[in-house]
């Protein structure tokens, strides 16, 4: 006797994720209504946001917003907030683990990158409360003052994200940027970018403040022109983004004298990737004088 055929709508409509975008603690969908929809080995596998050129001024206000509260909060604390973010990614591991998956990785692969992730939170967040003694001086001078240089976050960064490392180099670009104070705007892996999205997810339920890190998802050469040429953004960290766009990023971002960091890492490799020198890339060195009191010949500075 021939068997049944099945004819649920359900075994023959494919229903497709929707990932919408993260701005100011919040994830709203694109102003425009545009989305699109990244294919692997010819299949889509979700429903993207295109975000706009106004989504993106609108992610540059939230972190123009809240990068003073978060600079100014103490380093332990930042150290505190991106270790609970390697704690909730640790907690969420094997999500993170089928959506790689799911955008074409090899299931060890998969767990390398997931666990390497969560490495880097950690070290980072080791470091937020000691670059400064190894950064800052005590600088000599030729006057009766102290003259000490100190960094300061450079303020609103934009994070043109790896092409090729879809939660790895997103993650591990994002935590030097804001371990000193800084406040960003990344726009994510145009092809493979639902790990992202779901970082976000991490970053709502981890104490981070709203506005600190707002992710955009989109077409990359549409954004990054309007990403340069925004004069609210203070620096843009390029993660091999290819010459081309890079020079051309770094035309557009003379309007303002934006800095322009040029990622040329492998996340990989820890050697590279685990590095205090890329929380000194997005900071600013401040000097300051003081005079030296003068003390009198009874020894006494009164």
């Amino acid at each position: 006797m021939a068997k049944a055929k099945n004819n649920s709508a359900l075994d023959s409509v494919q229903i497709l994720k929707t990932y919408k975008m993260y701005i100011g603690g919040n994830f709203p969908r694109t102003e425009s209504g545009r989305y699109y929809s990244p294919q692997v080995n010819g299949k889509s596998i979700a429903n993207i946001c295109r975000a706009s050129p106004k989504d993106m001024r609108n992610a540059v206000v939230a972190a123009r917003s809240a990068q003073p509260p978060w600079a100014s909060r103490t380093a332990y604390n930042r150290s505190q907030i991106l270790y609970r973010i390697a704690e909730m990614l640790q907690g969420r591991s094997e999500q993170f683990v089928a959506e790689l998956q799911i955008q074409g990785l090899k299931t060890q692969d998969a767990r390398i990158q997931v666990q390497a992730t969560i490495d880097r939170m950690i070290y980072y967040s080791g470091w937020c409360d000691k670059f400064q003694q190894l950064f800052s001086s005590v600088n000599p001078v030729a006057s009766s003052h102290f003259n000490f240089s100190v960094l300061e976050p450079t303020g609103v960064v934009v994070l043109l994200a790896s092409q090729t490392s879809p939660l790895l180099g997103l993650a591990n670009a994002i935590a030097p940027i804001i371990a000193s104070g800084n406040t960003c705007v990344a726009i994510a892996n145009e092809d493979q970018p639902l790990s992202a999205i779901t970082f976000c997810e991490v970053l709502q339920t981890s104490d981070l403040p709203p506005g600190v890190v707002n992710v955009l998802t989109g077409k990359l050469d549409e954004l990054m022109t309007h990403a340069a040429k925004h004069l609210d953004v203070n620096a843009i960290a390029a993660d091999q983004i290819g010459t081309p766009n890079l020079e051309a990023v770094r035309a557009d971002a003379a309007g303002n004298l934006k800095r322009i960091a040029d990622l040329q890492i492998d996340w990989s490799d820890d050697n590279q990737a685990q590095n205090p020198y890329l929380i000194e890339k997005f900071c600013e060195v401040k000097t300051t004088w003081h005079p030296i009191e003068q003390i009198s010949s009874s020894g006494s500075g009164y």
